[in-house]
């Protein structure tokens, strides 16, 4: 699981890395695990950070938006991590790290479909991989 909300394309090489580890980790104790990465990833229109006492706005030149950089974080997710894993699923939410701190999906309803169907394939990769019932 990883979550992208701000600096997203800065920080994309590392997620990608962390990505791949992970998956590398998971096949060195099992040679057929089922693996399934779930990135999260921030289309809000402007979004906070924190250091200790400074706040770091975004500004949408110098400091992108979080939805100026999400189609590229979600398409260079798709197409570096995806092959790596058995199924991916994109979570799309916004959220900007101000109060009062609100969150919403960009399509609850889209959210719920694609884990319902990851769910499914899962569930079926498990039966051919592993011989369970079903």
């Amino acid at each position: 699981m990883k979550i992208l909300a701000k600096a997203m394309i800065k920080q994309i090489d590392r997620v990608l890395g962390d990505l791949t580890k992970q998956v590398e980790h998971f096949r060195r104790g099992n040679e057929h695990p089922i693996c399934v990465a779930i990135v999260a990833i921030n289309h809000a229109d402007y979004c906070y950070s924190y250091e200790g006492d400074r706040i770091w706005p975004t500004d949408g030149k110098k400091h992108k938006h979080p939805i100026q950089e999400a189609a590229e974080a979600e398409r260079r997710i798709i197409s570096e991590a995806r092959p790596h894993y058995d199924e991916l699923l994109i979570i799309r939410y916004k959220a900007t790290n101000r109060e009062p701190f609100p969150f919403e999906w960009v399509s609850q309803k889209d959210a719920q479909l694609d884990y319902a169907a990851i769910l499914t394939r899962v569930s079926r990769l498990y039966d051919r991989r592993f011989g369970g019932s079903g």
